[in-house]
């Protein structure tokens, strides 16, 4: 084996490499090395397997990093976040509507300023790996200067990141609105300047329906049709009451997701979140557009919006992501979303296994991102972004484990009962950067 930035590294390795579904135990998907080597050379991964079949063919100035008693995942992905949002995390008392009008609005105002715009978005970016979130689809504000800080602040850490200016034109501040055509020419130049720049990548971002006029939307569409490999990143049927203004401002439209049908957003790499008040019809259109739903269980309950029934997006052949879905959000932590995965899902009568929670956060993300080709697992050739969790981040899950005696436990104790405490490193293209 030829040396070239060579490193490995020897822990449980566990990730998966296809769906694993709903039923116990899982076909095939779930890959498990209780003492795994993984090989990267020049930010890529080159090799995975058991220890003692790799450890002898590692070139001898190779280095190599161990972790007992841990355990490697690929890089969590979270498929919706809004980064200007850091600041009022955790913010009391309203539902959709009005906490837009209360907290959301007059936070995302003092982005027009790039020297703060630039310091959240360090601190968001650092905050996202520190809980090993490894690539994230981003909302930024409807001012340009929000995403330039955003992605000047992603690239130099070399992150996998998307994101986009809000799209803005009615129903919100003065300050706040732009128009068809200025969303149009302002996120055009966004995206010659930085999409596929390095690792970063566009989204063509209408905030959501009732704050984007007819006209705004065409203009969305119009970007999607001449940038194809970019993204749509919006809202839909989120909350019972918007849903109803949406019908109120469309009426020529059949569903609040047909809105977005109707001006030709709907296609392969478009993610929207919530997706909670959709019929049979949207469910069987977002599965046949390639669209896929961003699942954002924290947000959801938080915000009292409703509950995400996974098993029927699933059952209808969607793409599905996990999104913290900061700031309604209310943790930075897939492995805290998943915890409220578990619950919504039990709530509708279903279970949801901690492989398919796994998967949701790394390759099902990835799949939904159209990115599977690059990252959510550990196969050579994906880029290694990586994370390493550690069994005793507290006391309480140290203790725990000590009862588990399969990885299945292991797994969904550490995703039940672990956050931020759990995450021992986080690694980008091979690099250690928490």
């Amino acid at each position: 084996m030829k040396s070239s930035r060579c490193k490995a590294f020897r822990s449980a390795i566990l990730h998966l490499l296809g769906d694993p579904g709903h039923d116990f135990p899982p076909q095939q998907q779930v890959e498990y090395l209780e003492d795994g080597v993984l090989v990267v050379e020049n930010g890529h991964i080159t090799q995975i397997g058991s220890a003692d079949s790799l450890l002898g063919q590692l070139p001898a100035d190779c280095e190599l990093e161990t972790f007992p008693d841990q355990l490697i995942i690929p890089g969590l992905i979270d498929t919706h976040i809004h980064y200007p949002q850091t600041d009022m995390i955790a913010a009391y008392g309203e539902q959709l509507l009005e906490w837009l009008e209360t907290y959301t609005f007059p936070t995302e105002k003092q982005f027009s300023d790039s020297a703060l715009a630039r310091e959240v978005a360090d601190f968001f970016l650092d905050e996202l790996l520190r809980n090993g979130t490894t690539t994230a689809l981003v909302f930024g504000t409807v001012h340009p200067a929000s995403v330039e800080a955003f992605f000047s602040a992603a690239e130099a850490r070399k992150l996998r990141m998307i994101a986009g200016k809000v799209m803005m034109d009615r129903n919100c501040p003065s300050d706040l609105q732009d128009t068809p055509e200025s969303s149009y020419q302002e996120s055009k130049a966004l995206i010659e300047k930085w999409h596929k720049r390095g690792r970063l990548l566009y989204a063509v971002t209408p905030r959501f329906a009732p704050t984007s006029s007819s006209e705004q939307l065409t203009k969305a569409g119009q970007l999607l049709r001449e940038y194809p490999d970019t993204y749509l990143h919006t809202h839909v049927a989120e909350n019972p009451a918007e849903v109803a203004w949406v019908r109120e401002l469309f009426p020529t439209s059949r569903s609040y997701l047909d809105v977005y049908q109707q001006h030709g957003l709907l296609q392969p790499r478009s993610v929207l979140a919530h997706c909670l008040h959709l019929d049979d019809t949207d469910k069987q259109c977002m599965a046949e557009s390639g669209a896929a739903a961003a699942f954002c269980p924290s947000s959801n309950l938080f915000i009292g919006s409703g509950l995400f029934d996974l098993h029927a997006a699933k059952t209808w052949g969607m793409r599905v992501g996990l999104g913290t879905d900061v700031g309604a959000g209310t943790s930075f932590s897939l492995l805290q979303t998943f915890a409220d995965a578990y619950k919504t899902t039990q709530l509708l009568g279903n279970k949801l296994s901690p492989y398919q929670g796994l998967y949701l956060a790394t390759l099902g993300g990835a799949e939904a991102l159209y990115l599977d080709d690059k990252i959510g697992n550990l196969v050579p050739g994906k880029e290694a972004d990586f994370v390493v969790l550690n069994f005793r981040g507290t006391p309480l899950l140290e203790r725990r484990l000590q009862h588990c005696h399969s990885i299945h436990d292991k797994l969904f104790a550490l995703m039940m009962l672990g956050d931020d405490r759990s995450v021992a490193a986080t690694y980008i293209l091979g690099e250690r950067c928490k």
